[in-house]
């Protein structure tokens, strides 16, 4: 558990990345697209690194990656910088600019229930041939797996950062923590996290960025440098490809992710809360609040099962769609 005691000065500064980091993300998808875990929660993803793959190219960066950095858990910081968000290009500069010894440290942490080989003592030690390597290989799986989806996962990541922000300006930064990922809560003045590692640190003082990824891994994943703003990258899930573009009427009339949900529920037919919840991609409480709009709009009902809700669409809701007419069911009942 890392458990980081945030001041006035970090609390202030709550916010969000200004858009995904395309190396940061192509390496975590590379360490964890082979996870099924992570794989359910990005089945398009994964199913096109699998097909990549297959490619002589794809295949020869695939295995300098897996046999350069761990198969599970804490990367390197080095190699997920804070600059180089414009490009592939940038984030491989700032990477290849970082001090031969904070490369020494960090690889060497890294690697220590690794079995040592030649090329990782080189990579280790910082030597511009295997660094350049290591850029080759990152480029390449950039472009043969995310560069195909990389306009889905930046709408994914837009719609992500809406319902928090709607959650955040309609009830504060506690609930905004809240329900933001199960392994993060918020103990005032403490945040509490389920990460690869163990600490008690205090905040920087330059804030908090939150970064939410379906290829973040299993667990949050936390950078903390002193001079720099905390990242918090957590996992969420990828909605489904039928996702509202950006310009979609529907999307400006309902807001992005309540489009989506009502999409979600007319593929399949209804939901449970928690259902949704992962079907969208947003967290558990805000998959309830936006059932609960729709619901007082007329466009969904809900219904009991047991211990959960099941949450369906209404005629109106499937007219608005035009996705034709649903079952009739009985009247919402409140939960």
């Amino acid at each position: 558990m890392l458990r980081l005691q945030l001041g006035s000065a970090d609390l202030c500064r709550v916010r969000f990345a200004d858009r995904l980091h395309p190396v940061g993300i192509a390496l975590l998808a590379g360490q964890w697209l082979r996870d099924p875990t992570v794989a359910a929660m990005a089945p398009t993803l994964a199913e096109r690194a699998v097909a990549a793959e297959g490619t002589a190219a794809a295949q020869a960066a695939t295995a300098i990656l897996r046999h350069l950095l761990p198969d599970r858990g804490r990367l390197p910081d080095f190699v997920t910088p804070f600059a180089g968000l414009e490009s592939v290009e940038a984030g491989l500069e700032a990477i290849r600019a970082t001090p031969a010894r904070r490369v020494r440290a960090e690889v060497t942490m890294a690697y220590a229930d690794t079995p040592a080989s030649l090329l990782r003592r080189r990579f280790a030690a910082a030597d511009p041939e295997v660094l350049d390597l290591f850029g080759g290989a990152v480029q390449t799986w950039f472009d043969t797996v995310l560069e195909p989806h990389w306009a889905e996962l930046l709408s994914a990541y837009r719609q992500q950062v809406t319902s928090a922000s709607q959650r955040l300006a309609r009830h504060g930064l506690a609930a905004l923590f809240a329900g933001l990922h199960p392994g993060i809560r918020w103990r005032e003045p403490v945040l509490e996290i389920r990460t690869w590692w163990d600490g008690d640190l205090p905040g920087t003082g330059h804030g908090v960025i939150l970064l939410p990824s379906p290829l973040a891994g299993p667990r949050p994943r936390v950078l903390v440098e002193q001079g720099y703003p905390i990242l918090l990258v957590y996992p969420v899930v990828m909605p489904a490809r039928d996702a509202p573009a950006d310009d979609d009427a529907l999307g400006r009339l309902l807001g992005v992710t309540r489009a989506l949900v009502l999409r979600r529920l007319a593929a399949d037919g209804g939901l449970t809360t928690t259902l949704l919840s992962r079907a969208s991609g947003v967290s558990l409480s805000s998959a309830s609040e936006h059932a609960t709009a729709l619901r007082a709009a007329g466009l969904v009902a809900s219904e009991r099962e047991g211990g959960a809700v099941r949450h369906h669409l209404t005629v109106l809701g499937a007219e608005l769609l035009g996705a034709g007419r649903p079952v009739e069911r009985d009247a919402p009942e409140s939960f």
